[in-house]
C-alpha cells in the first residue's frame, strides 16, 4: 500500500482565471481527474478540493487550493497532514517563466525561484523538500509585465501544444509516483516543446 501521495495543481481560483498560464498546474490536476473519472470535491473546513485516485498500486490524493496561489501554501499543507501525506509525497504542477513555453523540468526541493505558489508552499509544509512538475510558460514579448504576463490566456497558436503539454505534464506527475524521479526525469524532462509527430 504505501503511504499516499498528493498532486497539487497551482493555479487561481475562478473562471477568469482558468485558462491563464499561471493555471497551468490547476489545468493538469484537472487533466489527470477526467483521466482517473474522479471531480474535485470541496474539503470541510480547508480551502482546498481534492479527489482521491489509485497510480498503480499508489492511493494518491489529486488537489487545488480555493484560495489565490500566493495563498495556496497554508491550505495544501493542511490538507496533506490531515490526509497523512509526508511532505517528501507531494508533488506540485506549476508555471514556470524560466523555461521556454512547452519545456517541463522535474526536480525535488531546490529554490521556488520567486514563484508565490511555490513559496506559500514551502512556507505551509516548512520545508521546500517537495517534488516539482515545472511547466515551461516561457518568458513575457517585450517589455510585457510578467505579472500581466501570467494572469493572460494562452495564444492562440499555443493552444494544440499546450494540450500536449498539459497531458505530458499530466503523464509526469504520475510517473513521479509510480517510477520514481529518476525514472519520470529521463523520459520527461524537455528543454522545448514536444517535436511535432
Amino acid at each position: 500500500m504505501g503511504n499516499p501521495w498528493l498532486i497539487a495543481g497551482l493555479g487561481n481560483p475562478g473562471d477568469q482565471y482558468a485558462k491563464t498560464r499561471h493555471n497551468v498546474g490547476a489545468m493538469v490536476v484537472d487533466r489527470l481527474c477526467a483521466r482517473f473519472g474522479v471531480s474535485l470535491k470541496k474539503v470541510r473546513f480547508i480551502a482546498a478540493t481534492a479527489a482521491d485516485a489509485r497510480a498503480d498500486d499508489a492511493s494518491v490524493v489529486l488537489a487545488a487550493a480555493t484560495t489565490y496561489m500566493n495563498e495556496s501554501g497554508p491550505p495544501l499543507a493542511s490538507l496533506a497532514r490531515k490526509r497523512g501525506v509526508d511532505p517528501g509525497h507531494l508533488v506540485a504542477v506549476h508555471d514556470e517563466l524560466d523555461l521556454p513555453f512547452g519545456a517541463l523540468r522535474l526536480k525535488l526541493g531546490g529554490s521556488t525561484a520567486g514563484h508565490h505558489g511555490l513559496d506559500s508552499l514551502a512556507s505551509g509544509l516548512r520545508t521546500p523538500g517537495f517534488y516539482r512538475v515545472r511547466v515551461g510558460i516561457g518568458r513575457p514579448p517585450g517589455r510585457q509585465d510578467p505579472v500581466d504576463f501570467v494572469l493572460s490566456p494562452f495564444g492562440a497558436r499555443e493552444r494544440d501544444e499546450l494540450e500536449v503539454l498539459v497531458e505530458d505534464a499530466a503523464d509526469a506527475a504520475v510517473a513521479i509516483v509510480t517510477d520514481g524521479l529518476e525514472a519520470a526525469q529521463s523520459r520527461f524532462n524537455r528543454a522545448g516543446p514536444p517535436p511535432r509527430s
